[in-house]
């Protein structure tokens, strides 16, 4: 009987033995992507590893409370696309039969999830959560359940009701611990075939997806996935799109986005799939990208860096950045002129001859100045350019100053003396009428202008380097002593928000100053209060900067926003 005993002991330790070490060798099954549960033809699909965690810290956050208060959120509030939101809102309470309002989110808010967008015009949706059916129960949707109609897809109930009215459908399932929810009976039941089992298409099989999730990395803890073929064509992305860079987007037929939260840091990996076959983005200009990285200074706050700018670009970056902010026409006046009363004499014969259909002549001196300017950049081939900005206060603090300076990276040697000539000739006109003010004094390895605009310019062979302000130049030059420490890039930028929002809401307060009639109106003014206030919302968020590549069939980008804690 011992040894019995012992051995079924042996027997017991070998198999429990043998057992852990088949766990270890075959680890849990991964659950499925839900996917594969989510018919073909949707326009987006976003996808969350935990939804639940993420509308937690969402609603906890200081951030969310920031905003509902802030004047930004203000103006969204009274905006079309809220209204439209807000209308739609309205009929899918009427369809569900209960209030959808924020506080039903929570309660349908399970793990990992997916939302699949079908219509943009009708809102029409599809939602999937894993959430345990005992969660649910207590949900107010599932406490309504009695005034649904009962249904069957693929062998599992749903329940199904419709608002005469709006016509808006509101369908809902619980199957093991999915939760499905729709606005479209076939979406429902096409989703509840494929989570039964059915081979019907779904949207993981559309190339659209699968060659955007093939092109990306591992999932973040947000993904979104786009489809640009249909979405880019439609009336409602083209009228609510924010960035309106339609023409941009439409290169591109998919766009997949992986959000990954780590510690302080929250990046951003997006891959834009282009349409058709392309080649690669010029070797010599994304190694200049690089390059002129390394004269940013660390006062600068803001700077962007591109390669292979086409050359009227780079002479608008000259000339917007670092000439014409002191050649711009004074500021439009909010108050209607003054009527002058006379003899009611209007006009004379002589203004029959003039032409209101055209605009009014161009300076010509002014044209033949500036394509002398643009001749001198097009000179030399230009691999990259250099955008660089800083803000200081003056001794009062009361007004800010905003410095710039602007890098070019030439194929061959600039020739300093023809830019300082088109430069002069450029400016020449519009701040002198002799040559005052127009000659070039050395300084500290760069030329300054001798009149009351310090206007530098150096020129160290291929790099060609114009800034308004002596001091920026010193930091900007200083760079060329560095080696250069990134890599090969199209595009790159960097933006320090913690240090230039107070200097930001200063300045827009001194442009924006409203007249007494004025300071107590409905609409607040856009940058001081309308963008400042959502400035001082994301008043956590340290820095941003950005990288973008090209890799011939695709365009890849990263995006970093630090947080201050």
């Amino acid at each position: 009987m011992k040894r019995a005993i012992v051995i079924a002991m042996l027997f017991v330790g070998l198999f429990g033995a043998s057992w852990a070490a088949y766990r270890v060798a075959v680890p849990p099954q991964a659950e499925p992507e839900l996917s594969r549960f989510v018919p073909s033809g949707a326009l987006l699909y976003v996808q969350a590893r935990d939804f639940s965690s993420l509308l937690s810290e969402w609603n906890q956050s200081q951030e969310k409370r920031d905003w509902l208060a802030s004047k930004n959120y203000g103006v969204f509030s009274r905006s079309r696309l809220f209204l439209r939101l807000k209308d739609a809102g309205g009929e899918f309470s009427a369809a569900a039969g209960l209030p959808a309002t924020s506080d039903l989110l929570p309660q349908v808010a399970g793990r990992q999830s997916a939302l699949a967008i079908y219509d943009i015009g009708k809102l029409q949706f599809l939602y999937i959560t894993r959430l345990r059916s005992t969660d649910f129960a207590g949900s107010a949707l599932w406490q309504t359940r009695s005034s649904f109609e009962s249904r069957t897809a693929g062998s599992i109930n749903y329940f199904y009701r419709k608002d005469p009215d709006s016509g808006r459908e509101t369908t809902f399932a619980v199957n093991g611990d999915y939760l499905l929810l729709a606005t479209r009976e076939d979406l429902m039941a096409r989703s509840l075939e494929l989570l039964g089992g059915s081979k019907n298409p779904s949207v993981a099989e559309e190339p659209w997806m699968s060659r955007s999730v093939a092109a990306a990395g591992v999932p973040g803890d947000l993904r979104m996935i786009l489809n640009l073929d249909k979405i880019v064509p439609s009336p409602y992305f083209r009228s609510y799109w924010l960035q309106q860079n339609i023409t941009d987007t439409s290169h591109y037929s998919a766009a997949i986005s992986d959000l990954t939260r780590e510690g302080r840091e929250y990046r951003e990996e997006r891959t834009l799939l282009k349409r058709g076959s392309a080649q690669p983005g010029q070797a010599k200009g994304s190694a200049a990208v690089a390059d002129l990285l390394r004269l940013v200074p660390a006062k600068a706050t803001l700077y962007e860096a591109k390669a292979d700018p086409d050359p009227k670009d780079s002479l608008e970056l000259l000339t917007a950045h670092i000439l014409s902010p002191h050649l711009s026409p004074s500021t439009t006046e909010k108050v209607a002129p003054d009527v002058q009363l006379g003899n009611g004499e209007t006009g004379s014969a002589a203004d029959l001859e003039t032409r209101i259909d055209q605009p009014p002549p161009q300076n010509s001196a002014q044209g033949d100045n500036q394509a002398a300017l643009q001749d001198a950049l097009a000179k030399n081939h230009i691999l990259a350019e250099l955008q660089i900005e800083c803000t200081d206060r003056d001794p009062s603090g009361v007004f800010v100053h905003v410095h710039s300076a602007v890098a070019f990276l030439g194929e061959s040697d600039w020739d300093q003396r023809a830019v300082q000539a088109a430069l002069v000739g450029f400016l020449q006109p519009e701040i002198t009428t002799g040559q005052m003010g127009m000659g070039w004094n050395d300084s500290s390895g760069f030329s300054v202008l001798d009149g009351l605009w310090p206007l530098s310019i150096a020129v160290r062979g291929k790099y060609l380097i114009v800034s308004s302000d002596p001091s920026l130049m010193d930091d900007t030059l200083d760079g060329m002593k560095k080696k250069t420490a990134t890599s090969a890039a199209e595009f790159a930028a960097g933006f320090d928000f913690d240090r230039e929002l107070d200097n930001f809401a200063s300045l827009t307060k001194l442009l924006d100053r409203q007249s007494p009639s004025e300071a107590n109106g409905p609409t607040p003014e856009f940058f001081s209060e309308n963008v400042g206030s959502l400035g001082s919302t994301l008043r956590n968020v340290s820095s941003e900067k950005i990288v973008i590549h090209d890799d011939g069939d695709r365009q890849t980008q990263t995006v970093v926003y630090t947080w201050a804690h």
